[in-house]
């Protein structure tokens, strides 16, 4: 079986990373000294310590099981020939020996040896390459890879852990780092509470015991509860569950959340670039007419262009538009094709007694100016595919001197209904909307002004951009077109050191290397598998509305989480504080840790509870460990303060400690 690396942690990894924690053994740790010298009253704390890693192990696994769910619906789906018979099972189900029929827009689930046709294959996931590979029979298939175009029977030699990007995934996984501040910022805060909290009990037990001379029971538990008041015990529960409940609340609207600190990436995010196809507009491409530009051909356009569709392999949703539009046309040899692919883009059959039909997009077919009715018809944001009839094509290059223009096929994709009101709403919200497209500027331009895009007039032809250029032309325009795969990385790369959390919304397999350059990857559950497995974050129903509801919901976990943060914070920052006191002046830490636990539960919990639920979508701007010492730090000051005084007044006798 061709077991795959799950996309959620496995109940095991659930269990150890909310019992085996640092902050749980320090606990732990105080709980035995508390036991050894019978202070059972003050051991109230290890049950809500007990009831926070329940909670928290059971929100994820809630969470898990929600995410498992929505994945088998965008698991990729493969046809294989297995024992004469064909199947469409999930790529988990193949196994070696099986035939694997591979074609554009697939990718390429096990290691495999090319038994019959021809492919392009974009292997950049893997060697980092982004130009296309020519597969022919008996060259090896690279699970990971990806099919731009073509056609191939191949069989599966590895399997599971056997694969080649299993094992570069196992080798990488040891170095993998998580793009998350949440839990960069909590690593923080246990390396710097570790620092203190070892040698300040120390201090604190050495003091009381020795200079002070307490008996063992009250050094043990004045000390315990200056431990327990710095650990802020609620804070990594507090992040995990608001995680999981935001990851909760958007499988709801199924939304597929495949890493758990995504929706965080997202809440960061001032910059989201789009598709057009699939994102602004609903994916359904139909040909509305066919406008001749040559009607000396020997044989009738249509009767060229059903045999030409006969015979290519190629069937993305375009091609399906075209089948659908003209009749087949069967019986017409075809001795040499070249298959369509997003770096060539055009496709070309050799038709015996016709010639070769080429088939592409107008800049590439078409040298100088285009004709004025294609035009005309790309300014109303309508999509135009060229077809011409040339003698020759050389090592899969075309000659756009050499092509005689027969038609001009016009197609029509219709904008989302709600595509308009989710570009206002992210206006409204600061992010940029950026459109990035393989299509013809300007009808990339008139398809994003009717979608209400601010600027969509400021749109650059990227063929003509050298990537030294990127840095200007991603601060001077909104709309970018004729974009090739690598151009999308360098465009989001260059965005992204101005400063900018980048989201890269896709469908395609030449969205791969963008997708996996920004700071939080979406894909449409109409797009291809190799971008549904890439992508952070599925839009199962591919509805471009719904990102109005991921933005939101991630900047309310974040938010509130910040917030939250805020109060249990100040706990930690004056028991250390009162620590320090406490140890200069040598008095007793002011608090018993059944207080302390009350504190927790009563003070910290509560309002943190509710805090967390609050609708809160406002734009992120701070960073979150120091927004939250910032929210804290006066009120733990102030405590620090009044604790100091009640001690002064002590001292001068005016306040007994009871």
């Amino acid at each position: 079986m061709n077991a795959q690396e799950p996309i959620t942690k496995t109940t095991g990894q659930i269990l150890k990373d909310n019992i085996c924690t640092l902050f749980n053994l320090f606990n732990f740790l105080i709980a035995i000294a508390l036991a050894c010298v019978g202070a059972w009253t003050n051991l109230f704390f290890i049950l809500i310590i007990i009831l926070n890693v329940v909670i928290g192990i059971a929100q994820e696994l809630k969470a898990k099981k929600l995410v498992e769910e929505l994945s088998l619906l965008t698991m990729p789906m493969c046809d294989v020939i297995r024992r004469q018979q064909h199947l469409h099972i999930s790529i988990q189900e193949v196994e070696k020996g099986d035939i694997l029929l591979l074609e554009s827009g697939k990718q390429i689930c096990a290691d495999s040896t090319v038994l019959s046709g021809e492919l392009e294959v974009n292997e950049s996931l893997l060697t980092g390459e982004s130009d296309p590979v020519i597969k022919k029979p008996g060259d090896s298939l690279l699970s990971g890879s990806s099919v731009i175009s073509g056609k191939c029977q191949a069989e599966i030699i590895h399997v599971g852990d056997e694969n080649y990007a299993s094992q570069i995934a196992n080798e990488v996984k040891k170095l993998k780092q998580v793009n998350s501040e949440l839990l960069l910022s909590m690593r923080k805060v246990t390396r710097f509470t570790s620092w203190f909290i070892i040698p300040l009990g120390i201090l604190l037990f050495l003091e009381a015991f020795f200079l002070r001379g307490e008996i063992m029971y009250d050094a043990v538990v004045t000390t315990a509860a200056g431990l327990l008041g710095m650990l802020p015990k609620g804070l990594v529960l507090l992040i995990s569950i608001g995680l999981a409940a935001g990851i909760i609340r958007l499988s709801k609207q199924n939304v597929l959340v495949q890493d758990l600190y995504s929706l965080e990436n997202l809440a960061h995010v001032d910059v989201i670039c789009l598709d057009k196809t699939g994102t602004i507009t609903q994916g359904r491409m139909q040909v509305e007419e066919a406008i001749l530009l040559d009607s000396g051909t020997p044989v009738p356009f249509e009767t060229m262009m059903g045999a030409f569709l006969c015979n290519t392999d190629d069937n993305n949703a375009t091609f399906q538009a075209m089948k659908e539009y003209f009749q087949p046309v069967e019986g017409v040899e075809a001795p040499a094709k070249i298959p369509f692919s997003s770096e060539r883009k055009w496709s070309a059959v050799t038709l015996d007694g016709i010639g070769t039909l080429v088939v592409g997009a107008p800049e590439r077919l078409c040298k100088g100016k285009l004709p004025d009715v294609v035009t005309k018809v790309m300014k109303e944001g309508k999509r135009v595919l060229l077809a011409g009839l040339t003698d020759v094509i050389e090592d899969k290059t075309l000659d756009p001197e050499r092509i005689r223009l027969v038609a001009a096929i016009v197609i029509t994709d219709p904008l989302r209904e709600n595509a308009a009101s989710a570009i206002t709403y992210f206006r409204n919200q600061g992010v940029a909307v950026k459109v990035i497209s393989g299509d013809n500027p300007v009808m990339v331009s008139a398809v994003a002004k009717q979608a209400g895009i601010e600027h969509a007039e400021n749109y650059v032809d990227m063929s003509m951009i050298h990537p030294e250029d990127m840095d200007r032309v991603v601060q001077e325009y909104t709309v970018f077109g004729r974009v090739s795969p690598q151009q999308k990385k360098l465009l989001v790369t260059a965005m992204q050191k101005q400063g900018h959390r980048v989201a890269m919304t896709g469908d395609g397999v030449n969205d791969l290397l963008a997708m996996k350059q920004a700071d939080c990857s979406i894909a449409v559950g109409q797009g291809s598998d190799a971008a549904k497995q890439t992508a952070q974050l599925v839009l199962i129903d591919s509805d471009f509305s719904v990102l109005r509801s991921v933005l939101a919901e991630g900047r309310r976990v974040v938010n509130n989480i910040t917030k939250s943060a805020g109060v249990f914070f100040i706990k930690t920052i004056y028991s250390v504080l009162l620590c320090l006191v406490c140890i200069i002046l040598n008095m007793d830490f002011p608090f018993l840790p059944i207080q302390i636990t009350l504190i927790d539960l009563v003070i910290e919990g509560y309002p943190a509870f509710f805090i967390s639920f609050e609708p809160n979508d406002k734009r992120i701007t701070g960073r979150f460990l120091p927004t939250a010492l910032r929210l804290a730090a006066p009120n733990a000051i102030v405590i620090t303060l009044s604790c100091i005084a009640v001690f002064l007044l002590n001292w001068l006798g005016a306040m007994p400690l009871a």
